[in-house]
Order: structure tokens, then C-alpha cells, then sequence
């Protein structure tokens, strides 16, 4: 009876342990829920949102999943063919070419690289690229490509100014304000323009015209400019008149300056003199044709002599 009574008294222990043990699971799992459920009311969203943002991330994740098989696989090259095929045959195909903004350029350089695409539909019109091959063409500075469907494709030309021309070994070349070149020319055609010569010369374009910027008065009178010895310029004037220039940016300018000073106050362009120095300034050696010396005049006195 006494052993009857003992196990009976251990189940019930055994039987408080266990209901013990399942009020502290249920204590803990209340008091994690009630956490969990505290940290979500702090977000600024509510439990439905939350779920519907669980369900887009888990799908979109499932699409790139399958982009990337469909990759991998070629189907997506697959699908584009038969697209472009059905779009094609709907009459989406390249045909026409329509150039904007060209004047001075041949128009047919950009028919022919437009047109190499003539077989393409216009889904596979490879705009960006045609556009780096335009980029290439010399008179083009910038161009933009865009389709007009069904079938037409609109290229929207910015052309090279010209500037100058460049005198080569072999050939005079027409550049723009940057030096680059765009066409061959005629010693005839260029009359109207700069000429520009010289070893280096063409990576000077730009320093030159700030050059003649210094003095306005002078600047539509210089026909030809000369980059000699890779370091200053030789200017000829319209009487064929010649001008040489120390070296540096500064000094030239402000040897030209002095010479448009000098030039007002003596008419020095189209005078005798056939030649100016001003390579060590301020004096200014002349040469007069039929005269063995150079004259020379120092421009820092004269400016001392106005200023008394």
C-alpha cells in the first residue's frame, strides 16, 4: 500500500513538473510575442503592409531568379528575335533616314552609317551606337538619334565651325576653333581665312585666338600667324606686313598691345616698314626695304614722353 501510494505521489510531481514546465513555455512564448509585437508597433507600418512587402520581395526575387535561368539559357535572345521578326513584318522596319542640321558636311556620310542598318527592325535600331559612329565623322560635333516609328529613323546633326585653315606639307586643311580638322581645301576657298602654320601650330589654335583677343583693333587685320620654334608666334598682317612676338602667353599679349598703341599713333600697318620685332620688348626693330639697319623704336620712352 505504501508503494502504491509512493508512485502515485511521483506521477503527481512528475505531472505539477511538466504543467510547470508548459505555463513557463507559454509564459516565454507570451512575453517573445509580446516583444516581437512592441518592436512592429514602432515601425510606421502596419502588420498588412508589412505582409504585402514580405509577398514583393519574395516575388520579385522570384523573377530574377527566372530572368537569370532565361538567361543563361538564351531565351531572352530567343524572344528578341521573334519580336523583332513580328515587328518587322509589321511594317516596323528601317526605311527612311531623315538628316537635320548639316550645311556644310556631306549629308550622305550619315545616310551610309544610318543605312547599314537598313535590314534591321526598328526594335533592334541600335541608336546609341550609331551615334558613337557619327561622333567619329570630323564635322561632327554632336549628334542625337532617335526613332520615329513606323519606320523612320531622325538623326539631329551639331556640325564643327569652321575657323581657320591649317597649312600642311602637302595640302591646306580647313579646322575648327579647337584645331581639329575637317576638310581639305583650296588654296583659292581659303583665302577668307586664318592661316595658321607651323610644327605644333595646331595644338594652338585656341591660344592664338586669346592672343589676338588682346588686341581688338588688330585682330581683323592679321592674315596668317606662324608657331615658330614650338614657343611664339610670327603674325602677318593683311599688307603683308610681318609682326614677331616674344615668348609666353603675357608677353606676347602685351607686346601686341603696345604694337596697336604704336600702330594708332604712327599708322605703322601699311607704312614702309616691311617687318616689326618685337621680340625684346619694350624695343621694336623695324626693317625698311633699300635700308641696311633696322630702326628701332623704344616704346617704353614714347609711353614715359605722352605721360609728360
Amino acid at each position: 500500500m505504501a508503494k502504491t501510494n509512493s508512485r502515485k505521489a511521483q506521477g503527481v510531481r512528475r505531472q505539477a513538473r511538466a504543467q510547470g514546465t508548459s505555463r513557463k513555455v507559454r509564459s516565454a512564448r507570451k512575453q517573445g510575442q509580446s516583444i516581437i509585437g512592441r518592436m512592429l508597433g514602432l515601425l510606421p507600418f502596419t502588420e498588412e503592409q508589412l505582409q504585402k512587402a514580405f509577398t514583393v520581395l519574395i516575388l520579385g526575387g522570384a523573377l530574377v531568379g527566372l530572368g537569370w535561368l532565361a538567361q543563361v539559357s538564351g531565351a531572352t535572345a530567343v524572344v528578341s528575335d521573334r519580336f523583332a521578326q513580328v515587328a518587322s513584318n509589321a511594317g516596323f522596319k528601317l526605311a527612311r533616314v531623315e538628316v537635320r542640321g548639316t550645311e556644310r558636311m556631306n549629308s550622305m556620310l550619315v545616310h551610309e552609317r544610318a543605312f547599314g542598318q537598313r535590314d534591321l527592325a526598328m526594335t533592334r535600331v541600335d541608336t546609341a551606337g550609331l551615334r558613337e559612329e557619327l561622333l567619329e565623322l570630323p564635322w561632327v560635333q554632336d549628334a542625337r538619334v532617335s526613332r520615329q516609328l513606323p519606320d523612320l529613323l531622325v538623326v539631329n546633326i551639331v556640325e564643327r565651325q569652321p575657323h581657320a585653315v591649317l597649312r600642311r606639307a602637302d595640302r591646306l586643311m580647313l579646322i575648327d576653333p579647337t584645331g581639329v580638322e575637317l576638310e581639305p581645301i583650296s588654296a583659292e576657298d581659303a583665302a577668307g581665312y586664318l592661316l595658321i602654320e607651323g610644327p605644333g601650330a595646331q595644338g594652338q589654335v585656341e591660344a592664338l585666338d586669346m592672343l589676338l583677343d588682346a588686341a581688338p583693333a588688330l585682330k581683323g587685320k592679321v592674315v596668317g600667324a606662324e608657331w615658330v620654334g614650338n614657343r611664339r608666334w610670327n603674325l602677318t598682317f593683311e599688307t603683308d606686313q610681318r609682326l614677331a612676338l616674344p615668348e609666353g602667353e603675357d608677353r606676347a599679349a602685351a607686346a601686341l598691345i603696345s604694337f596697336a598703341q604704336a600702330d594708332g599713333v604712327h599708322r605703322l600697318i601699311g607704312g614702309e616698314v616691311a617687318s616689326f620685332d618685337m621680340r625684346n620688348p619694350p624695343r621694336m626693330y623695324m626693317h625698311v626695304p633699300g635700308r641696311s639697319e633696322r630702326q628701332e623704336l623704344s616704346l617704353q620712352a614714347e609711353d614715359e614722353g605722352e605721360e609728360t
